[in-house]
């Protein structure tokens, strides 16, 4: 399978990609900084590097060509800097142009990162995550907005998409995950990074969760050890 990855040069997004050449994929890395991949992605002969802005339709366009599948690790940062996030909804609107450019090519496969702040009907009440989402409405109002946005522009795309919603993400070497939904007495309010890119390769095959929203966590909140 050809996979092009967007929000590639984020912690999430160069486990995307190393976990793509493991399943033998061939990856278009499509990325605005390109510099900022490790030095043997690029040099990998299976990887086709990209640079380009998310808005760019014709050069995504280029990118998708012959594409199977779209993994995106996009999301704003929430951290001491997200008061200063732009309030003008910046990844959604590049994922108004990645949609757009997926159907212009016929590129129909679109599994992406999302969070909590994106609600399902299956969710239930749970206090942890309504901690936390209430938390981040409150310190990244503008980052909150954009992923709510997100979410809204994948769902109603029409594509063949997955939200792989995530709760807090650590960089713990536990590839073990669950998937289900908030407040189902399952899911935890952690994750590893390493478990959210095996979960996206899993699905890219498996297909399934088409058109749906889990809530993909660590199966227990300490890792075994």
């Amino acid at each position: 399978m050809r996979v092009l990855i967007v929000g590639a040069t984020g912690p999430c997004g160069i486990l995307l990609i190393q976990d793509s050449l493991v399943h033998g994929h061939d990856v278009v890395v499509y990325a605005r900084s390109p510099s900022r991949l490790p030095p043997d992605i690029p040099a990998n002969d299976r990887v086709t590097v990209i640079e380009g802005q998310l808005g760019d339709a014709e050069t995504l366009k280029r990118a998708l060509q012959g594409v199977d599948a779209v993994l995106s690790a996009l999301g704003p940062p929430v951290s001491v800097k997200s008061p200063l996030y732009p309030s003008d909804t910046p990844i959604a609107k590049g994922y108004v142009v990645l949609v757009q450019a997926m159907k212009d090519v016929g590129c129909r496969r679109l599994i992406a990162l999302g969070t909590t702040s994106i609600k399902d009907p299956s969710d239930r009440f749970s206090p942890t995550f309504f901690a936390l989402v209430t938390g981040v409405m409150a310190l990244a109002t503008n980052a909150y907005r954009d992923v709510v946005q997100c979410g809204k522009i994948i769902t109603e795309s029409g594509l063949d998409w997955t939200v792989a919603r995530v709760p807090v993400l650590n960089d713990q070497d536990d590839i073990e995950y669950i998937a289900g939904y908030v407040g189902d007495g399952h899911t935890k309010p952690v994750l590893t990074r390493k478990a959210f890119a095996k979960f996206c390769l899993d699905e890219l095959e498996a297909k399934v969760w088409v058109q749906k929203l889990p809530l993909v966590t660590s199966p227990r909140i300490w890792p075994r050890h």
